[in-house]
């Protein structure tokens, strides 16, 4: 009898997994949803089991199976979310929008999803929109956020926001670990990349603390530059195929240990980020 070795079974469903979504982020980008042919084509090309990318792009909130509008809108309906009036967040939601959960407005501006839990159950009612987390919620404050998301979230002041905590990332191409012990920000290990602009090549670390923005760089990068990073192991391009909410610039995946993925926005300056931890997508 043939002896199975388990931790080869766990690493190869890592990196068939680390493998299938950028694949998917970049359908994802193209056509707004996953369409089933797309899928399909990607399980031919790649000897992807269907089962296997759809357990995936179902997984994922950031993945969406049929189209969805320009801004994604999420309500916890989780039990603290619900004691604290998340069902009636969601109704004044439907009534603004004049849609119901699950559907997308007319103008194809907004999709509204309800989700069973964010994570985050002290601070409920809990709303979400394109990845910017907003807590305590109340009806008055609906019109006022739904407002935020059209005219952009540049305005919001990220230290006011609670959310903030530290992950760890690997490369979504060979799941080697981004974490770099030896240079300490935040407190915490950073994230190490390897960038070029211009005629520049180098390093750039990041704070691994969750709604920071800190950066240290081998050389200046001017503001709006748009840079390209790649991992300083396998020396692949960290692109996928999302473009930043705020300024449409091309985002950065990395996968987060535990299960997940965080995207950050290549241009500097810009402060859009997205992380969606399977089933909840929070900023």
């Amino acid at each position: 009898m043939t002896n199975i070795n388990v931790t080869d079974l766990e690493n190869s469903s890592k990196q068939k997994k680390g493998r299938l979504i950028p694949i998917l982020d970049q359908i994802q980008a193209k056509f707004g949803y996953l369409p089933e042919e797309e899928l399909r084509q990607v399980s031919t090309e790649y000897g992807i089991s269907l089962v296997d990318i759809y357990g995936v792009a179902t997984f994922y909130r950031a993945f969406s199976l049929k189209p969805r509008g320009k801004h994604l809108i999420s309500v916890c309906l989780g039990t603290a979310c619900h004691v604290r009036g998340g069902p009636t967040i969601a109704k004044e939601i439907e009534q603004q929008l004049n849609v119901k959960a699950g559907e997308t407005t007319a103008d194809k501006e907004f999709t509204f999803e309800t989700v069973n839990c964010l994570g985050a159950c002290a601070l409920g009612p809990i709303v979400v929109i394109d990845g910017h987390y907003f807590s305590s919620v109340k009806v008055k404050d609906v019109k006022g956020i739904i407002e935020t998301a059209q005219n952009g979230f540049d305005k919001i002041d990220s230290v006011s926001d609670q959310k903030v905590f530290p992950i760890e990332v690997s490369c979504a191409r060979c799941n080697h670990s981004l974490m770099d012990s030896r240079h300490i920000v935040d407190g915490h290990a950073v994230i190490k990349v390897t960038i070029s602009f211009g005629n520049k090549h180098g390093w750039l670390v990041l704070s691994s603390v969750y709604g920071r923005d800190k950066v240290e760089s081998q050389y200046k990068i001017p503001d709006e530059q748009i840079v390209q990073m790649f991992c300083p192991h396998c020396h692949s391009e960290l692109i996928g195929g999302t473009t930043c909410s705020e300024c449409v610039a091309p985002m950065v995946p990395m996968i987060v240990k535990g299960g997940g993925v965080v995207q950050i926005c290549s241009r500097s300056g810009c402060k859009g980020h997205l992380l969606d931890l399977g089933g909840a997508s929070i900023g």
